[in-house]
């Protein structure tokens, strides 16, 4: 997947870390010899081979310390987590493990004594997090992908404020052995990465299900979203209070996939966004308690030094969390649930911002926690409700990164991948004549191609349209060879001068390659200059299959010809 050797590429990830200077990132870095020597006996034909890795340092990587942030809580492990064991087994290569917010509790990537991770487009503000320093060694070109960890989020709010993408499988298809648990019903491993399609394929090589981790489990892939899948997007009343800037650039997000077919559902996600408060606000904080609480008690004189003072306070408040306190939060959390997928019924998945805004490190210092809980909005219920979803860049907003996310049922991985593609690619523009426009035989190749309608069109003058001997029957659209007029198209000064009728419709660019490769003899793909001066791509007749073929450039366009028969 890489066009350099491992050699050659841990070669380069290792200067890049020394030019980037950001020890905050790194927790424990291999030395480069060591890594080196490993590389050079990776077979070049793995899947992954030449790719460079780095691994949340709640992650156990074999050799190295894990400390979940918390030097107090360290340990040696003797094997990778099963998700490092299965990228390293793909050819990628480890160089260490990052920095976090302390034990995976955060989403600000300030919270640990090891330094506040800083923003890889600005250093003045927050990287996001738990998994603050995987999404930025990801970010800064050192690792081609990162592991990280998601429980509120944290595998996909960094992902947004650092400009790339995040993929937060649906719960259990990658164990989380070898992983401190945050709230281990909850927890998911996640991937960072600057392309799409790696962070996708690197996904699904770390799944699978795995004997030591009882909640670990396989399930049928929901099948790719139809070619005009329907979309939720929350209400305005949920989007206010977002950073200046980042409506617009949402509504926009959501044109420019809505230019690609999808159909937009404005959704009113009151059940969702009220779900996301139980985990901090309910007794699903108690599973804090019940992994790392323990620990933060015997070592009360650390707090305010090794172990951060609110990590501390959020996790011991779990202890006086009651049976009967998780019982009626289990119950409200069902009742919310269904009822939120009742709203998002027939909708291939919710498209909202990844979070709500990008603060400072000073307005994080000044108000750790309100800022943080700003961060989750969107992001909170995703797996209190057994969901999937993945964080995209959408965009830039006074220079740093926006993100969007998908969030959709358990086991929706790859259909939310497909929509984040139409996302990243919005399609290429075909002007039709014929037998594909609105209603006529051929129409529905273009929709299972994926393709929307954007609109009516008319080429510039100069173009002659003929009736081919076709089944079913289609015009032919040749241009002339007059001199071109002052606005591009051919003065014909007859037939032709007021240009042919047409449609434009919008293709996905996989759907439009696949569509125009089954294109026809005599029909072929050609640029169109249309009457106002574009030029796109749009069917024409190769010059033989007019010879002939009866002129019907008269009647403007195909219907008018079909109507006069």
């Amino acid at each position: 997947m890489s066009a350099m050797t491992p050699v050659e590429r841990v070669e380069a990830a290792y200067d890049r870390i020394r030019s980037a200077d950001r020890p905050e990132i790194w927790i424990h870095l291999r030395p480069r010899d060591e890594v080196l020597a490993e590389a050079a006996g990776i077979d070049p034909s793995l899947p992954l081979a030449g790719l460079v890795a780095a691994v949340k340092d709640n992650i156990d990587v074999a050799g190295l310390p894990t400390t979940a942030g918390a030097p107090t809580y360290g340990y040696r492990p003797e094997a990778d987590a099963p998700a490092v064991a299965r990228l390293r087994a793909a050819g990628a290569v480890v160089l260490g493990k990052t920095n976090l917010d302390q034990f995976a509790t955060g989403l600000v990537g300030t919270r640990s004594p090891y330094g506040a991770v800083r923003n890889a487009w600005d250093p003045a503000r927050i990287s996001g997090g738990s998994s603050s320093g995987s999404a930025v060694a990801v970010a800064l070109g050192m690792a081609d992908i990162a592991l990280g960890t998601d429980t509120a989020g944290s595998g996909r709010v960094p992902a947004a404020l650092n400009g790339i993408v995040g993929v937060k499988p649906t719960k259990g298809l990658v164990p989380v052995t070898g992983v401190v648990p945050a709230c281990y019903t909850l927890d998911c491993v996640t991937v960072f990465a600057r392309d799409l399609r790696l962070a996708r394929a690197a996904a699904e090589i770390i799944e699978g299900p795995d004997p030591a981790d009882p909640l670990s489990r396989t399930g049928t892939r929901l099948p790719p979203p139809p070619a005009r899948p329907r979309v939720a997007v929350p209400g305005p009343q949920h989007l206010d209070g977002m950073a200046d800037g980042w409506r617009t650039a949402f509504d926009t997000a959501v044109a420019r996939l809505a230019s690609t077919g999808v159909e937009i559902i404005e959704t009113d996600i009151t059940p969702l966004l009220q779900a996301a408060e139980l985990l901090y606000g309910g007794a699903f904080v108690a599973e804090r308690y019940a992994a790392v609480g323990g620990h933060l008690e015997k070592h009360r004189d650390q707090i305010g030094a090794d172990l951060d003072p609110t990590v501390a306070s959020i996790v011991l408040a779990g202890r006086d969390r009651t049976a009967a306190d998780w019982a009626s939060d289990t119950a409200r959390l069902a009742a919310l649930g269904a009822a939120g997928r009742a709203l998002l019924d027939g909708c291939a998945a919710l498209l909202t911002p990844t979070t709500t805004w990008h603060p400072t490190l000073e307005e994080v210092a000044a108000d750790p926690v309100g800022a943080n809980a700003r961060m989750g909005r969107f992001t909170n219920f995703a797996n209190l409700l057994d969901c999937a979803s993945l964080a995209v860049p959408a965009g830039f907003v006074d220079g740093l990164p926006f993100g969007v996310m998908f969030t959709g049922p358990a086991f929706s991985d790859r259909a939310l991948a497909v929509l984040a593609e139409r996302l990243a690619n919005p399609g290429l523009d075909l002007f039709v004549v014929g037998a594909h426009l609105t209603g006529q035989p051929l129409n529905a190749q273009l929709v299972q191609a994926g393709g929307a309608l954007v609109g009516p069109a008319r080429t510039a003058c100069g173009y002659r349209l003929h009736a081919l001997a076709t089944e079913p029957p289609k015009p032919g659209l040749v241009r002339t060879a007059a001199q071109a007029g002052p606005g591009g198209g051919e003065e014909t000064g007859g037939d032709g001068a007021t240009g042919i009728e047409g449609e434009i419709w919008r293709l996905p660019a996989a759907g439009f390659a696949t569509f125009t490769a089954a294109v026809p003899a005599p029909m072929t793909i050609g640029t169109v200059e249309l009457a106002d001066g574009r030029q796109v791509k749009g069917f024409l007749a190769e010059p033989y299959a007019i010879e002939g073929a009866p002129d019907i450039t008269r009647f403007g366009g195909w219907r008018t010809y079909l109507a006069s028969r």
